[in-house]
């Protein structure tokens, strides 16, 4: 089954970056000189992905993408499964074709697979920290500019879900919003007005729950909280609309955090600074 993603386009993000690799438009680019000068163009090469790490894995149908381009008759064996669990050492792939293409191709897909599969990780990671079935670990938008389909794919391998994914999918109100609009009440009345229909409004104290909540927001966003306040928040809402913790969220505090009652919690770091996975490929000619 082929790989999608809602609003991805998989074919132009392989040739964006190969393109962007070979230097295609720039003088002299458009080519693997490496590759071209030292294997012969009808050289075969067989390659093993694997891991060194434990990882949650995501990215291998996007890594299989990449060296198809390059050599549509490749084959290609995927070993393991999209947000499968593998300890250290694991064969993720396996792959035989022309050796020009697989080495031409070869960082673009290690490169990805490294990247999703550490956000999938450092979110499965949280997952099992925060112990709580009862609250959903949420990403952000703080993503690559260019990647944020594919990030927010990783966070859901690991066992996360998705925040919004843009600006147009659902208002969120924050500090800036309700400095132009004069108040929390104002900004979220403004919302409403427009016709927006998921509104979500950050508040940073207990005053501004209720001014929110009689205005119109369908979600409390309680910014930079304490586990007392949290619970206090989460008793003055009372079940009206959902609430979801940020701020300040991290392996030390999401624990304590999720408990209070929220029924999110969300935590930039996991596509903004997840560290790759130590993913490798090795080759042998054939």
């Amino acid at each position: 089954m082929a790989f999608q993603l809602d609003g991805f386009d998989l074919d132009q993000f392989v040739r964006d970056t190969l393109a962007e690799d070979l230097g295609e438009g720039l003088p002299g680019g458009g080519r693997d000189v490496t590759s071209e000068s030292v294997i012969p163009a009808e050289a075969r090469f067989s390659g093993v992905m694997d891991t060194r790490d434990a990882i949650e894995v995501a990215g291998l149908p996007v890594a299989k993408a990449f060296f198809r381009a390059l050599d549509p008759g490749m084959t290609i064996e995927i070993l393991v499964d999209e947000g499968a669990s593998v300890p250290a050492g694991t064969d993720l792939m396996r792959l035989e074709g022309n050796a020009r293409a697989m080495l031409t191709a070869e960082r673009s897909a290690l490169n990805t697979v490294q990247h999703l599969s550490g956000i999938a990780t450092m979110v499965a990671e949280y997952v099992r920290t925060m112990d709580n079935p009862d609250c959903t670990l949420l990403d952000t938008r703080k993503t690559i500019p260019g990647l944020r389909h594919l990030e927010k794919y990783a966070v859901r391998m690991g066992g996360g879900a998705n925040h919004r994914m843009g600006l147009w999918d659902a208002a969120m109100i924050k500090d800036n919003h309700v400095l132009v609009a004069g108040s929390v009440g104002e900004a979220v009345r403004r919302a409403v007005a427009a016709g927006v229909e998921d509104i979500i409004c950050e508040v940073d104290r207990i005053d501004q729950i209720e001014p929110a909540l009689q205005a119109g927001a369908t979600r409390l966003l309680l910014d930079n909280m304490e586990p007392d306040t949290l619970r206090e928040a989460v008793a003055l809402v009372a079940g009206r609309v959902p609430t979801e913790a940020s701020g300040g969220i991290n392996l030390d505090t999401i624990r304590a955090k999720a408990a209070t009652g929220v029924d999110y919690v969300s935590v930039g770091r996991l596509t903004q600074s997840a560290p790759a996975a130590d993913i490798g490929l090795d080759f042998t000619p054939l």
